[in-house]
This record gives C-alpha cells, sequence and structure tokens, in this order.
C-alpha cells in the first residue's frame, strides 16, 4: 500500500485496505472468503490451506490504536475468537507504530495496518505471513508533538522510575526528577498513551513494569546521540587504562558499556570502553589516550545532560560505575554485541530487582 494514498477515513475503509493487503500477501496456494459480520467482531475471514484446513479470522478494526489500548484489544479479540471454532483474533488499523506493534507481539496479537505492516500467526493450518509498511504515520497532518522521551526532563523521570521502586505521586516523582511540574505531567501522559503507566484513583502513577520503559527510553536515547562522543586508543590495552582510571580519576565521569555490566551480568570480555565524562580532553590526557580515527577501542562522551551519572556506584576496584538502568540503556543503543549484552543485563536486573532498585 502506497502510504502516499488518501488516509482511510474510517473503521470500514480501514478494513477494505487490510483485507486487500492479507489477500496480495497470502501463498497462491491459500484462499481467503470474506464474511462481514452482522454483530460482535468487524469482519470474519475465512482462510483456507491447499489440504482444506481452515481457520476464520475475526477482525477487529480501529481508526487509531495507542499502547494503553493493546490489554483492552487482546480482550476484545479473546472473547469474540473463544466464542467460534478454530477461530484467531486479528487488528485491523489505520496506522500501528513500532511501539504498538512490538506489544501486540508481546501479546501474541496478529495485526494489519494500511500502510503494510503486518504479522499473521496461525497454529491450524500453520501460517506465518510478516511483512514491514511505514515506521511512522504517513498521514500524520501538522499540531502538537505526539511526544518522545527525549530530552534532560524526559530522561531524569525514566531514570527514577527505574531507580525506584514505587509507586508514584505526581510531587514525588517532581521532587526525585527534579524537573518541572509540566515536564512530568508531559512524560507521564506519554507513558499513559504508550501503555507504560496507569494512575489509580488515588492519584498515583504505578508503573508495571519498568524494563519496558528503559526500553522505550532507548528509542529515543542513545549512547553516541545524546552528547558529543569521541574516539580514542588505549596504546597499552584496556586492562592498563582501568588501572589508570581508578588512579587518576577526573572529577566527573561514570563507566558504562560491557566494562560496568560485568559488575553484575558478565557477557563476555570487553572489546572496547564506554565512559560518560565532563571533559573528555582533560580525562584522555590523564588515562593516556590517543586520538582515533579508525581501530578505536575507548569512546568517551560528554553528555548533555548530567543523567548518566545519577547514582552512580564506586565498584571493588575503585572504579565509578553508571547506574543499572543507564548501563543498560547505552548497551541497547551501543554497537556490535552492546545489544545482546543489554539483555543479559536486563535478565540479571529483572532477577535481582532488590540489590539494585532504591
Amino acid at each position: 500500500m502506497d502510504p502516499a494514498t488518501e488516509p482511510p477515513r474510517n473503521e470500514t475503509e480501514v478494513l477494505r485496505r487490510a483485507s486487500a493487503i492479507l489477500t496480495e500477501r497470502l501463498p497462491a496456494t491459500w484462499s481467503l472468503q470474506t464474511t462481514t459480520s452482522g454483530s460482535g467482531p468487524d469482519l470474519l475471514l475465512t482462510v483456507t490451506a491447499p489440504d482444506g484446513n481452515a481457520v476464520t479470522l475475526v477482525i477487529e478494526a480501529r481508526t487509531t490504536v495507542e499502547g494503553r489500548d493493546v490489554t483492552h484489544v487482546a480482550a476484545q479479540l479473546d472473547a469474540h475468537a473463544g466464542s467460534m471454532s478454530r477461530a484467531h483474533g486479528v487488528l485491523a488499523a489505520r496506522y500501528l507504530s513500532p511501539q504498538v506493534r512490538r506489544r501486540l507481539i508481546e501479546n501474541g496479537i496478529s495485526f494489519v495496518d494500511t500502510t503494510g505492516n503486518l504479522r499473521l500467526e496461525t497454529a491450524s493450518p500453520g501460517l506465518f505471513i510478516a511483512d514491514r509498511g511505514a515506521d511512522g504515520d504517513p498521514w500524520r497532518g501538522p499540531g502538537r508533538p505526539r511526544g518522545t522521551l527525549k530530552g534532560a526532563p524526559a530522561a531524569r523521570v525514566v531514570r527514577a522510575i527505574t531507580d525506584f521502586a514505587r509507586d508514584w505521586s505526581i510531587r514525588d516523582l517532581i521532587q526525585t526528577a527534579q524537573v518541572s511540574t509540566g515536564s512530568v505531567y508531559r512524560v507521564v501522559d506519554f507513558l499513559e498513551r504508550e501503555g507504560l503507566a496507569e494512575r489509580t484513583g488515588q492519584g498515583k502513577v504505578v508503573i508495571p513494569r519498568w524494563d519496558a520503559v528503559l526500553r522505550r527510553w532507548s528509542e529515543d536515547y542513545g549512547f553516541t546521540r545524546s552528547g558529543r562522543v569521541t574516539r580514542w586508543i588505549a596504546p597499552r590495552g584496556l586492562d592498563d587504562l582501568l588501572a589508570r582510571v581508578a588512579e587518576n580519576s577526573v572529577e566527573t565521569y561514570a563507566m558504562s558499556g560491557t566494562i560496568a555490566a560485568a559488575e553484575w551480568a558478565s557477557y563476555a570480555p570487553a572489546r572496547a570502553a564506554m565512559i560518560h565524562t565532563a571533559d573528555a580532553g582533560t580525562a584522555a590526557a590523564r588515562w593516556g589516550l590517543r586520538p582515533a580515527d579508525a581501530g578505536a577501542n575507548v569512546m568517551l562522551a560528554e553528555p548533555d545532560t548530567d543523567v548518566p551519572f545519577l547514582r552512580s556506584l564506586t565498584s571493588t576496584s575503585r572504579l565509578r560505575i553508571a547506574a543499572p538502568a543507564q548501563v543498560t540503556a547505552d548497551l541497547m543503543t551501543g554497537p556490535g554485541r552492546n545489544p545482546q549484552e543489554a539483555e543479559q543485563l536486563l535478565d540479571w536486573m529483572t532477577a535481582n530487582e532488590r540489590s539494585w532498585r532504591i
């Protein structure tokens, strides 16, 4: 589907385009028949395999879907599909953002949007189809931005949410994150829309999954995107560098990446050092680093804010280590095997919350 076409005007148009996409993506030897539902689900599609085995796709259409809608959509599809024999629920939408698609996949929900994003998986008959459409809403007009987790205020709120194990009042979150009232409300509203925060009747903000908030932050934050990063060579290797850092530390720095993660969950020997520092030039001179255009084994990041230094700790080897949540976000957005190391660290954090969350 060409995103340059006119946007679907209503759910009926969403269903028409979604059906066309499913028909186009089905294997040539499979067939699809459409039955308009009188009540209950919006549309029923019968998909038949070459051997005659068939499944009914129970389609629910939405013009707009946000992260907070996923739980309700899952319950609705389960209710409709559960009332039929050999049925499978599918969400059809005008557009589904990458964040919403990820949550749908986590909840085992098949989906299709009118830009071509598609994931359909049925057990009997065995069928798996996936395709990619737009990663940004091609029909979103001008107006107030939907919001992101970019910038220092959002970073401070995210770090507070992940570092502290509690439900929050807005006042407590303002005081802990040290940001303005408006910033806290904007971030909390955004997290609510994404389905990552809930508000109780008593006005508390509840975070069901801190790891999901951390993952969402990593989409807007990046070790190399959120400040000035320079690359260097430690001529005598990383072990010598760490000894120099321990003996000649600069005033403001925090180890991150593989070296820091090894404090909690060792994945593999470090190939490079990732270090936050307030002054890369001073740090490089004190630690005997040489500038490098190629072959660098040290990255020094001068962050835009002091967030990477918040709640850092000192290791047994006298190195200042960034907090686990910060290290995880840095690894998620780092090069090479760093994202896999982030998953290893996340597993440890999940299993050992009491040892690092305050």
